[in-house]
């Protein structure tokens, strides 16, 4: 498992992280309660808490306790963002669970998506982390919202414009991390410089974390990631291996009738992902996510204690040997 193989040093932490995230979804409204669970106990990697919680772990005065409510806020507003995310790609699964659209329809699940934003802001008000945490929480939710309305932007465009690429997963994923690890930094004092260190860690980390997540799109199958391999060139998202095929293959232009195509059958699809298979589109990008994860680790601080900074090593070795 993740958390027990990566994040042995929070490992308590972590689990305290459990139950105090099933009494943050209880609600006086029982279905909202009922939709709340069933969210919680579907599973998730818990990264985002779980990389606030170690950077927290920095501080000379880190409490658990104390902290807890911004991790629990951390997760909520990722789990209202998945809650989101499922509506608008009319997702029936997510993690092998069903999805709360999928079990109480769409308007139950954007609400009670919008109850857990709220319940995070809620949280981080009511234990006095103060006016410069929430400004952070508040850019990270616009970030997620713009990050998704770029990529719905660009559906069947095949952009091969690889810095906006960067900056739509940067808006998706990876400023989601780095805020994250900065809120660790932030809320126990560690300083501008760690500030900064953990921020960009964070955000390196994600971009590597998110280009994975799109070679997984390409080179595993539906029983590891939960669905079929090629699923984001069938939703019109072209990511870093395409957009690399696009650039070198000498198929590149029936692969962009492929991609630019919102009527495309199964059967294009297994053609794209054959003409990105056969390009240098997967390795190009793997070096990438080996590329960010270098800058990931020489961006750690020197104030991290040495079990702190070799657990943030190991979660970037991790991403990079990643299969699901």
């Amino acid at each position: 498992m993740f958390i027990h193989s990566m994040f042995l040093l929070i490992k308590k932490d972590l689990a305290l992280l459990e139950e105090e995230l099933l009494q943050a979804v209880v609600s006086p409204v029982d279905r909202i309660t009922e939709i709340g669970t069933h969210l919680v106990k579907s599973g998730g990697k818990r990264l985002r808490p779980a990389l606030f919680l170690l950077a927290a772990r920095s501080g000379k005065d880190f409490d658990a306790k104390k902290m807890m409510p911004l991790a629990v806020a951390l997760e909520l507003i990722h789990m209202a963002s998945l809650v989101h995310d499922d509506v608008l790609d009319h997702a029936d699964t997510r993690r092998g669970a069903v999805t709360a659209n999928a079990m109480w329809g769409n308007q139950q699940a954007i609400l009670s998506g919008d109850y857990f934003f709220a319940r995070a802001f809620l949280l981080i008000v009511e234990n006095g982390f103060g006016e410069r945490v929430s400004r952070r929480i508040a850019q990270l939710i616009m970030d997620l919202s713009s990050g998704e309305i770029i990529q719905n932007k660009e559906l069947y465009r095949a952009s091969r414009d690889v810095e906006e690429y960067y900056e739509r997963i940067a808006k998706k994923t990876a400023n989601f991390l780095a805020i994250c690890c900065e809120l660790g930094a932030i809320a126990t004092n560690l300083g501008a410089e760690a500030e900064r260190g953990l921020h960009a860690y964070g955000k390196y980390v994600g971009m590597a974390f998110q280009i994975t997540d799109d070679l997984l799109d390409l080179t595993s199958n539906e029983k590891k990631i939960g669905k079929p391999a090629g699923n984001d060139i069938h939703e019109g998202i072209v990511t870093l291996p395409v957009i690399r095929a696009l650039e070198v293959s000498s198929e590149r232009e029936e692969l962009l009738s492929i991609v630019t195509n919102p009527s495309m059958t199964r059967e294009d699809v297994e053609r794209a992902l054959a003409i990105v298979r056969a390009s240098d589109g997967i390795e190009y990008a793997r070096a990438k996510v080996r590329e960010f994860l270098i800058e990931a680790k020489e961006a750690l601080p020197a104030v991290l204690p040495d079990k702190v900074r070799d657990t943030f090593c190991k979660a970037a070795d991790y991403i990079a040997k990643r299969e699901s």
